[in-house]
């Protein structure tokens, strides 16, 4: 169990939190809704709504958005969202992957293309890229619910495939198939995580110069800004001095 991943810190730059709360709380809404569409509206019978509802309170989003979402569900109300992956190369040809959960197919893919190639990057079909990356689960916590140690012996009793711990927090990876009862196991022994989700994982990622890896996170946050966009990944790394000027 060794490694160290910085794909997830330069991702998840959430940046102008106050004005961006609304719509990630549209955003997390959506998935809920999906969620509980696609399975059962109890999260205990239901992975991942119980891991959209882990997302949402991490954001801190209110209660009664959350259970407004599931209801929506039950009820069969509002939109039909299709989920689609578009795959690609950014500046620097650094693979990037992008969820969307969308009500106009069309729509997504013409705006995202544009984003992709006005970055200097191309849309691909897909597959064209995630190849690259492993789909994972991850099950992170805060630094400070467990000493590294004690998050390792867990891990590895859980059956998880990795652990990276730094500062920022513990990073517990597991396979497709193993992700549950390793989520399961460790909120059974450190409580609810701060984020429980199935995640694209590079396998090598490409350490980019400043001026590439600005480009790059302005493609990722306007990606971001886009209503349709649940995630988005990518393979490479940037320098802490960028990180830092850039308000990572």
């Amino acid at each position: 169990m060794a490694g160290h991943s910085q794909f997830k810190n330069i991702m998840h730059r959430k940046g102008r939190q106050d004005a961006q709360k609304s719509k990630l709380f549209g955003k997390l809404a959506r998935e809920i809704t999906v969620a509980a569409k696609l399975g059962t509206p109890d999260p205990a019978m239901n992975p991942r709504l119980r891991a959209a509802i882990v997302a949402a309170r991490a954001e801190n989003m209110p209660k009664d958005n959350i259970e407004r979402a599931i209801k929506k569900a039950a009820g069969n109300e509002g939109e039909n969202y299709d989920e689609i992956r578009y795959e690609g190369y950014g500046p620097g040809g650094v693979a990037v992957i992008v969820e969307a959960l969308t009500d106009n197919r069309n729509r997504a893919a013409s705006d995202i293309r544009s984003y992709f190639t006005k970055a200097g990057g191309n849309l691909g079909e897909t597959g064209s890229v995630s190849f690259m990356f492993d789909r994972t689960g991850i099950v992170e916590y805060d630094h400070k619910a467990a000493s590294d140690d004690a998050m390792l012996d867990a891990a590895i009793e859980a059956g998880a495939d990795d652990v990276v711990s730094s500062e920022s927090g513990h990073e517990v990876y597991a396979s497709q198939e193993s992700f549950r009862e390793v989520a399961k196991a460790l909120e059974a022994k450190f409580g609810e995580p701060r984020k429980a989700a199935l995640t694209w994982k590079p396998q090598n990622t490409i350490a980019v110069d400043d001026e590439t890896g600005e480009k790059l996170l302005k493609l990722i946050d306007v990606l971001n800004e886009h209503d349709d966009v649940q995630n988005v990944f990518a393979n490479f790394e940037i320098s802490d001095a960028l990180m830092a000027k850039m308000g990572g």
